[in-house]
């Protein structure tokens, strides 16, 4: 595992590709990753550009910290999330525009696309809706990312999971891509779903498919 300081870095790198990349906006968003006995997240109500290595938060897992840092109200589910999968390094939470108008709509996203694999199974479900911050929205995430590497958050945005943060990130885009493509092909027709056998084959070929295979 890097040092404390490069993950800090690595925060504020990826941090920075934020806007650009269209997967939030202004304060919008959090990333975490796992150091030592806890994580290191975002701080709160910080711009992006902002943010510097010493700027970024160190949380336990009991959900402390040392003030006068605060980490972003959304430490929680990054929390839960580590606790609950040790195979997830790092977390990015995000608000893009297409991923969170299906989240508004409270749908899933269904195998109409070979990449639904990047989500690790065959669809990416929409957690159920509860206040930003809250303890009922951290379960309600954990449940939706049982044997999956993102979800949607039902009227709120994205949660992506990887074994590095350019991974996790890497899959926030890709989900998003996944996200706009299935929302144009509703206003076309009906979207033909891949079968069980079809999505297998992918995830198989997947495990040596680029950034899906990278490894902490």
């Amino acid at each position: 595992m890097s040092d404390e300081l490069t993950l800090r870095k690595d925060i504020v790198a990826q941090g920075a590709k934020l806007a650009a990349s269209g997967l939030s906006q202004g304060t919008s968003g959090n990333l975490s990753i796992r150091c030592g006995t806890g994580f290191l997240i975002t701080p709160s109500g910080t711009p992006y550009e902002e943010i510097t290595p010493a700027g970024v938060v160190q949380v336990d897992m009991a959900g402390h910290w040392d003030p006068p840092l605060r980490p972003s109200s959304e430490w929680r589910f990054h929390r839960d999330i580590y606790a609950a999968r040790p195979d997830v390094q790092a977390v990015v939470h995000v608000h893009p525009p297409y991923s969170t108008a299906l989240a508004m709509c409270r749908m899933d996203i269904p195998a109409a696309h070979y990449m639904i694999a990047v989500g690790g199974g065959d669809s990416i479900r929409c957690a159920d809706y509860h206040t930003y911050g809250t303890q009922a929205l951290s379960d309600a995430v954990v449940q939706a990312l049982e044997g999956r590497l993102a979800c949607l958050m039902a009227n709120h945005g994205m949660i992506a999971t990887g074994g590095t943060l350019a991974q996790a990130m890497w899959r926030a885009i890709e989900v998003e891509t996944l996200a706009r493509q299935y929302a144009l092909a509703l206003q076309l027709g009906k979207p033909v779903m891949l079968t069980d056998n079809e999505v297998t084959q992918v995830l198989e070929k997947f495990a040596n498919y680029g950034l899906m295979a990278a490894k902490p």
